[in-house]
């Protein structure tokens, strides 16, 4: 039996990488402090914990068990009890070994602190995520998802999936523009500068002769406008007819919304869940979705082709605004208690998410598209 595709594997890397950098931010301050890196194995129980780093812990790790065993279900030449078995108990054992590294690591971060609480709940949330995976596999749920994208999408669609998927989750960190991603210029530039600092390549780099504005709410329109428009087009590129796009544009809409909603309440407060909600943004979200509507009838091909477009001039745009002004309070916000793991996977996400989905859609533009039109 032919080995089945499954976008589970690049999403289980993607979030394997999460779990490390959440693991081991702020990658500041290593040193050897005298004390093995399994210590904490046979260290005394935390003398403080809530509520949240249990469930925390636990659910960080769920998801990577999930994926990967989905992922090594899907790739089973012959599927069955035995091989989900098989996937949950390689899931697990990868969770274990992943979860121990991290934690052994953090012997050598003096702002982290390993526990071997932590590690025995980051291996059962891995263990429930992959049993979780072997249930829905065994119950025909996940068939079902396979018989449900075969209708949806085309076959190579793995790429593009993942950065759908990805997507909301990026939104969550607060960024100066509603659906604003990969406003990276002002941090680049002056990462840049530090770097350079004391050497002569520093006279080098270019000097602005006024500091960067607010967007005017035009543009702030605009890149709203793009915001919503980008993921559509990507999601075009692999849906297969017209009246799935309609339905999956809306679903776009809603789910940039809500993860905005849900940002701005973890930011500044549940009250202040709608606040970003501006005129200009209200019209921006409407454009963006009345010309996703306007593209339902575009080929594949061109609609990989637009995201190129529209990427290049919604991270135009963005780069010329700086950061929100309550950018330095929600930092700190974040990265101080319950948000300082979080705080590092979403804003990496944010910063990254235009530029990876960049690199996607020139590969699919530059390869040939055996279908170029979709059907009516």
């Amino acid at each position: 039996m032919a080995v089945r595709k499954t976008s589970a594997w690049p999403l289980a890397q993607a979030y394997a990488a999460l779990i490390v950098y959440a693991s081991l931010y702020p990658f500041e301050g290593w040193r050897d402090q005298g004390i093995a890196p399994w210590a904490f194995l046979s260290s005394p129980w935390p003398l403080y914990w809530t509520g949240f780093d249990l469930t925390a812990n636990t659910a960080g790790y769920a998801p990577f068990g999930f994926l990967l065993a989905l992922a090594r279900m899907r790739r089973a030449e012959n599927p069955g009890t035995s091989s989900n078995g098989s996937a949950i108990a390689f899931a697990t054992l990868a969770g274990l070994v992943l979860a121990f590294c991290m934690e052994a690591l953090q012997t050598y971060l003096p702002r982290r602190v390993p526990s071997n609480l932590d590690f025995g709940l980051n291996v059962l949330g891995t263990l429930f995520g992959a049993a979780l995976a072997g249930a829905l596999e065994m119950l025909g749920a996940i068939d079902h998802w396979s018989r449900f994208r075969l209708r949806w999408f085309v076959e190579e669609a793995h790429g593009a999936l993942v950065l759908l998927a990805l997507w909301p989750i990026a939104l969550l960190f607060p960024a100066a523009v509603p659906l604003g991603l990969g406003q990276v210029f002002e941090r680049m530039e002056a990462a840049v500068a530090e770097w350079l600092m004391d050497t002569p390549f520093l006279e080098w780099l270019p000097v602005r002769d006024v500091e960067l504005q607010p967007l005017m709410p035009g543009t702030e329109l605009v890149c709203v406008a793009l915001g919503v428009l980008v993921p559509c087009l990507l999601a075009y590129s692999v849906i297969r007819s017209v009246p799935r796009r309609a339905v999956f544009a809306a679903f776009v809409l809603a789910m940039g919304v809500g993860a905005t909603a849900l940002s701005a309440a973890l930011s500044w407060g549940p009250v202040h869940a709608w606040s970003w909600l501006s005129f200009p943004v209200r019209l921006g979200l409407l454009t963006g979705l009345v010309l996703a509507l306007l593209m339902l009838p575009l080929p594949r091909r061109g609609c990989a082709a637009l995201v190129l477009l529209a990427l290049v001039v919604h991270l135009s745009l963005l780069n010329q605004a700086p950061e929100s002004a309550y950018f330095a309070h929600t930092l700190q916000t974040w990265e101080q208690g319950r948000f300082i793991q979080f705080h590092g996977l979403v804003q990496w996400l944010g910063w990254l998410w235009p530029y990876a989905a960049l690199a996607y859609v020139l590969v699919r533009v530059s390869t040939g598209e055996p279908q170029p039109r979709i059907s009516q």
